[in-house]
């Protein structure tokens, strides 16, 4: 029996300018803003520019666009503005890693959000970490879940690339707390 529900939508051309006929920015936003979603900080670091000074930039970004792609191979997937400080990275960096912040760390998550913000070295500065033995990138202390990864994948996705990830290391280094969420347009606590 032929499906008489898809024959009969109608076909509804796309507009030149990529949005969809009546859905405005503020209206993609709003809607979208009703999906909750976990808070991340995702770290590299930028290799020195000159061999003599062999000091590293430590570079974060807080992200709410993560999740799990797949479990053989374990891949993950975060989606980066593209032109971003972070997108140029690692356009350039394969190694990555990625703290999943606990309800406590609602600081962190603002800090690295800030646009036009001072360097990431003094956002860092009182951060405790630690070094990832694999990407040797930073990863929180405290953070419910870690993850060290290398680029598999980019992705061109409208004003976003999407970086998908094969997980090199997991760990689970706190079981205290919930997460940190973002709802609404606010970090919020679960429960």
């Amino acid at each position: 029996m032929p499906n008489t529900a898809a024959a009969t939508a109608p076909m509804i051309p796309p507009p030149a300018s990529g949005h969809a006929v009546g859905v405005s920015n503020d209206e993609f936003r709003a809607a979208m803003s009703r999906l909750a979603a976990g808070v991340v900080l995702v770290t590299a670091f930028e290799p020195p520019l000159d061999a003599e000074d062999p000091k590293v930039e430590d570079v974060g970004m807080t992200a709410t666009a993560f999740l799990s792609v797949s479990l053989d191979p374990p891949l993950v997937l975060v989606s980066l503005r593209t032109g971003s400080r972070m997108d140029d990275l690692l356009d350039e960096q394969p190694l990555w890693a990625v703290s999943v912040l606990s309800e406590s760390q609602r600081h962190i998550a603002g800090r690295f959000a800030m646009k036009g913000r001072i360097s990431d070295r003094l956002l860092f500065e009182d951060i405790p970490y630690v070094r990832g033995s694999a990407t040797g990138a930073l990863l929180v202390r405290g953070a419910l879940a870690t993850l060290e990864c290398r680029t598999e994948q980019r992705v061109e996705a409208g004003d976003h690339t999407l970086v998908i990830g094969r997980v090199l290391t997991a760990d689970v280094p706190s079981a205290e707390g919930g997460p940190l969420t973002y709802f609404r347009g606010r970090y919020r606590q679960l429960g």
